[in-house]
């Protein structure tokens, strides 16, 4: 059974389901168990008590008798009934821990993946195995295995009962069971094929549901609905055919089922009928009544058991998307043994640093920087040049792949990433803002601030009177209530209050105007005293008092200085900073 519904890779992730998310769960899972055979014996009891209570009827039997064994049948079933009520509270409570522990390690897991899985990851897939997927396991681990339990348990014990009654009759009855198993086998390689189609369209759809809600300004500004609604409906039709696919190959399953009833009870009629008539066989009409009847309750769990191996096909693939996502190497995974990195000054050193993406583009190639601590160093260059992709390896979102990147002289690759990244404060362009209020979005660069400590960092960042003026009020999904100057205060009000020895600014005032980028650039002065920092900026304006200068275009240095040392000779900082300032005016 298990090789032919079940690959190795199949049985490995069930493995690693059960070890890591139900194991601990078993002696809950037993009680469950014992829970659902009584279940299935009191449909055996069932059974007992309904001959019984024909052979009452059939044999002038007492009044008084039947309405024991009426009395017996109720009692039963309320037993069952509360047990109904019990197994399904505590199959869902389970699961749903289960699923919880699940959620929370992939939660875990995806926060510290490399950046490249986000770079070449669509946000729509990523939700998909976040919401969908674990749901799908939920519901699948939960209820419906719970009831295919039940009806697994019920298929043996009546199935036992009746082979007590009559062995010859039952395994007439179930010489069609080969024929089941070979629809089951036939439509479970279908089902997993489509609901492998069916998650990729999905995570399609979602990615452009993504797309839609952040760029719908520009939608609506250049009257692009109705591009955008076919491009959306376009997507749902791909849903559309998969999911009848879908419900087509698992349709095939019931009629199957109800077909080889409809012969079994041919068999069970008329064999049980000539076994009735003969004097050869000790069976009467109670008797084969009542093995039709158990057979009729046999019938309904298999249908029921029937769709369960159709949907477990599909939550297989579900189950491989979340363990694939679980085995993925996060970036710190070659930790141990590793310092962590902990001085008060850095001085950052890129010696003959080598890098280019996954797709084989190279960025850089023997190219040496330095940022000292004190001093205000800039990185400038047109759109494209590189700038900020030395941010990302000075901060270890990727790997260089030649070179070292030194801390006060020593590889950073030889301490832990959490303590490398605890030397920087970035204040950057593409700005995290949360439906919360103003406060609370400062508030989230430290979560153990004083009030005083947020109001400060507020009255730096030029932030304090919009904060204080919507006190309470959500700033909407994404920041969406506020401009993008008033989303890069913010920014750098949480720099003011998680202070760093390494200070980033990566197009930090880039939304400002004039008047508030003077304004901040003064607070600036003050949050720069005895730090290492990095300009990255297209504005020329930002980095005239920098202490160095460095010019990048295609991934290569072609400049380094100071800017009165770039303005009193031809350079291409020169050209470029004249070229701004005519724009300007």
């Amino acid at each position: 059974m298990a090789a032919k519904f079940f690959s190795d890779k199949d049985r490995s992730n069930i493995r690693w389901f059960w070890t890591h998310y139900m194991k601990d769960k078993l002696p809950w899972l037993i009680f469950v168990m014992v829970l659902i055979i009584i279940q299935g014996f009191v449909y055996q009891q069932f059974l007992a008590f309904t001959e019984k209570g024909l052979r009452v009827i059939f044999e002038d039997g007492a009044f008084w008798d039947l309405l024991k064994i009426c009395g017996f049948v109720i009692l039963a079933f309320s037993m069952r009934a509360a047990i109904s009520y019990i197994t399904p509270v505590l199959s869902v409570w389970l699961a749903s821990d289960a699923v919880f522990k699940l959620r929370s390690h992939l939660i875990s897991k995806v926060i510290h993946l490399r950046q490249s899985f986000f770079d070449t990851t669509n946000p729509g897939e990523l939700i998909l195995r976040l919401v969908n997927q674990v749901d799908g396991v939920s519901a699948f681990v939960g209820q419906t295995t719970l009831n295919a339990l039940r009806d697994v348990v019920t298929i043996i014990i009546i199935s036992g009962y009746l082979i007590y009654k009559s062995a010859i009759l039952f395994v007439a009855a179930v010489v069609i069971l080969p024929i089941i198993f070979f629809i089951l086998k036939s439509v479970s390689e279908k089902i997993k094929k489509i609901q492998t189609a069916s998650e990729k369209v999905v995570g399609a759809y979602m990615t452009s549901i993504n797309e839609m809600s952040g760029g719908i300004r520009t939608i609506k500004m250049s009257n692009q609905e109705d591009t955008e609604i076919s491009r959306m409906v376009e997507a749902s039709a791909g849903i559309k055919d998969l999911s009848i696919k879908l419900q087509k190959a698992q349709a095939l399953v019931l009629p199957g089922i109800d077909l080889s009833s409809a012969f079994v009870f041919v068999l069970v009629i008329g064999g049980g009928g000539y076994m009735v008539l003969s004097d050869d066989f000790q069976m009467d009409g109670a008797s084969i009544i009542t093995f039709i009847l158990g057979m009729v309750i046999i019938f309904d769990p298999a249908r029921g058991l029937s769709q369960f191996f159709a949907k477990l096909q599909a939550s297989l693939i579900l189950l491989d998307s979340i363990r694939v996502l679980m085995d993925t190497k996060g970036e710190k995974s070659n930790e141990d043994g590793k310092m962590a990195f902990a001085e008060d000054t850095v001085d950052i050193s890129m010696n003959k640093i080598s890098f280019s993406y996954l797709d084989g583009t190279d960025v850089f190639e023997d190219m040496s920087l330095q940022f000292k601590s004190g001093a205000k160093t800039a990185i400038v260059g047109s759109t494209g040049s590189g700038k900020t992709t030395i941010l990302s390896l000075i901060t270890r979102l990727y790997e260089i792949s030649d070179g070292q990147i030194m801390f006060n002289g020593k590889d950073t690759r030889e301490f832990t990433l959490g303590s490398i990244r605890n030397c920087f404060s970035v204040v950057a362009q593409d700005i995290v803002i949360f439906n919360k209020s103003i406060r609370d979005n400062i508030h989230y660069a430290n979560p153990s601030a004083s009030v005083e400590d947020v109001d400060q960092a507020a009255r730096l960042a030029r932030v304090d009177g919009l904060m204080h003026e919507r006190g309470d009020i959500p700033v909407g999904p994404e920041g969406s209530q506020l401009s993008g100057g008033q989303k890069q205060r913010i920014a750098i009000a949480r720099a003011f209050l998680s202070p760093a020895p390494v200070l980033i600014l990566d197009e930090a005032t880039s939304a400002l105007d004039a008047l508030t980028e003077k304004q901040v650039n003064d607070s600036f002065a003050e949050l720069q005293k005895g730090k290492t920092t990095i300009v990255v900026t297209h504005k020329f304006a930002s980095v005239i008092d920098a202490d160095k200068i460095y010019v990048i275009e295609s991934g290569k240095l072609v400049e380094e200085g100071t800017h009165l040392k770039f303005m009193a000779r031809d350079s291409i900082y020169k050209s470029l900073f004249n070229a701004q300032l005519r724009d300007a005016k």
